[in-house]
């Protein structure tokens, strides 16, 4: 069974320019999503799809590799991450190359851990699901939610908001990490998020958006306390 991890590091972020590449805490920020899937020991491939030349020096500088650039088509603001992994699997089937089991993971990812990615893809082998991704706990029940209207607050749920927390099932998002699934039914489903998709939970502290100046100062002060540095 062949495995490939694919990082998708497009040139073009704007709310943290550079943010790929940027350092976080002495290293570009690339480098710990590459780490994580070398420690892993589960990928026989480690690549990198960039359409800037920077970047993938340095992805190639941490072992990744970089077999050829992205395309116009893919480093659009319109691109979305299954034409990225679509194009790569196709590129290497250029070269003979072929997997079965991808594993899709995001550039800033500072806290993922080769631990997570090595139990994720035994919990999804062991299971015999076509896909598992990673999901965070939502810290209230989305149940209670509210909007503003006027300036006047309105439960979407009037009943919901009665009901004691003990009483209603957790709910997950997306922790926005990682994405393994089996690559015949990535081209099946046209997805990255098959029908067979396990959820896997993560801690909390595993799990960070880095959107913003705001949340990179968050996850530098959040990564120290962790990390003890």
């Amino acid at each position: 069974m062949k495995t490939i991890a694919i990082i998708p590091a497009r040139g073009g972020s704007k709310r943290i320019p550079r943010k790929n590449i940027k350092d976080f805490l002495g290293k570009p920020m690339l480098a710990y999503a590459i780490e994580a899937a070398k420690n892993s020991e589960i990928f026989d491939e480690i690549m990198v799809s960039t359409d800037d030349n920077e970047i993938a020096q340095i992805a190639k500088k941490y072992s990744a590799n970089v077999p050829f650039m992205r395309s116009g088509r893919t480093s659009s603001d319109f691109a979305t991450t299954y034409d990225v992994i679509e194009e790569v699997i196709d590129e290497y089937k250029k070269n003979n190359k072929e997997f079965d089991i991808l594993c899709c993971i995001y550039p800033c990812v500072p806290f993922l851990r080769a631990e997570t990615l090595l139990d994720a893809f035994n919990t999804m082998s062991t299971n015999g699901n076509d896909a598992i991704m990673p999901v965070c706990k939502y810290p209230v029940p989305i149940e209670w939610a509210m909007r503003i209207e006027n300036g006047i607050l309105i439960p979407n749920d009037r009943e919901a908001q009665n009901m004691r927390s003990q009483d209603i099932k957790p709910k997950y998002f997306d922790a926005g990490m990682f994405y393994f699934c089996k690559v015949e039914k990535i081209y099946e489903f046209k997805s990255l998020v098959p029908k067979n998709t396990a959820g896997y939970i993560i801690n909390e502290q595993e799990c960070q958006d880095i959107d913003t100046p705001q949340d990179w100062q968050a996850a530098e002060i959040k990564y120290r306390i962790l990390n003890n540095v």
